[in-house]
């Protein structure tokens, strides 16, 4: 203090400008002063253990009756366990049947749509030899007993061969459009389950979040986020266990209603081959039995 009233005196021509100056520059000095005090205040982390240590033991000391209470330690779940408890005995079993049908349906599709059981090469060697070999009869008779897509199709146009080639060509399409509506009629049934697997997520979604606005609604105060967090999980749960239903449900329908166009396609060029013969024969004699 003293060094600056000897400098104010000396510059007595300009008092005011040296005392402007003066204050900017006591006001520099000491725009960093809070954050220092704020820093010093803070007592250094080295020095605790020494202050621990100076300290007698003695009994702890009872907490303040106003301190809160330690927060209970985080139990970690499974990724299964949480997914059970979000969705619930009533969800969990929805979605463990509709999963359970959805697999036999894949499944059975899958056992079916094959070539070689709607389609058999032996049966179309066997029954083409019989051709070539003018046993007409036994053709039938074979093609009668087999179950398989080929051949109803082919007993189909033999039975109404007495009418005319035009009337045989005409049975045979209509067997295989009766076999082809059955086959997709076993598909469709993924199809549906593909449909009704998302909208039943969106039904638990709604759910959730219904519960969670309910404890909004329904508490004083402002509730914990694990009070909503019940709510949240079925709703995100539901959403997701309905999505990993329906897209492998809609990608092996996919799958397999190209399969069985694709075979369709094939036995009806098969069985025409195999007919053809009997377009130039007039009208043939009808199979004994018919």
């Amino acid at each position: 203090m003293r060094l600056l009233t000897d400098i104010f005196v000396r510059s007595g021509h300009q008092p005011r400008r040296l005392f402007v100056s003066t204050v900017f520059a006591v006001v520099l000095l000491l725009l960093p002063l809070p954050s220092r005090l704020a820093v010093s205040a803070q007592p250094p982390a080295e020095t605790e253990p020494a202050a621990a240590a100076a300290v007698p033991p003695g009994p702890p000391a009872a907490a303040a009756p106003g301190a809160a209470a330690p927060a209970p330690p985080v139990v970690s779940q499974s990724f299964l366990s949480a997914m059970l408890k979000a969705l619930g005995w009533f969800w969990a079993l929805v979605f463990a049947m509709l999963s359970f049908v959805m697999v036999a349906i894949i499944m059975m599709n899958l056992l079916q749509v094959r070539r070689d059981v709607l389609l058999p090469n032996e049966f179309v060697e066997e029954f083409e030899q019989k051709l070539n070999a003018k046993d007409f009869q036994n053709a039938y008779e074979m093609a009668r007993s087999d179950d398989s897509f080929v051949a109803r199709v082919l007993a189909a146009g033999m039975g109404r061969l007495s009418r005319g080639y035009a009337e045989a060509v005409e049975g045979m399409q209509e067997a295989g459009e009766d076999e082809n509506m059955a086959l997709e009629h076993r598909l469709s049934y993924l199809a549906l389950i593909g449909t009704l697997a998302p909208m039943l997520g969106l039904m638990g979604t709604v759910q959730g979040m219904i519960a969670s606005f309910d404890k909004i609604a329904q508490s004083v105060v402002s509730p914990k986020p694990s009070e909503l967090a019940e709510g949240i999980a079925t709703a995100l749960f539901t959403t997701l266990i309905g999505l990993a239903i329906a897209i492998p449900a809609m990608i092996f329908y996919s799958i397999l209603k190209n399969r069985i166009q694709r075979l369709v396609l094939e036995i009806g060029m098969v069985s025409e081959g195999l007919m053809s013969r009997f377009a130039a024969a007039g009208r043939p004699q009808r199979p004994a039995g018919q």
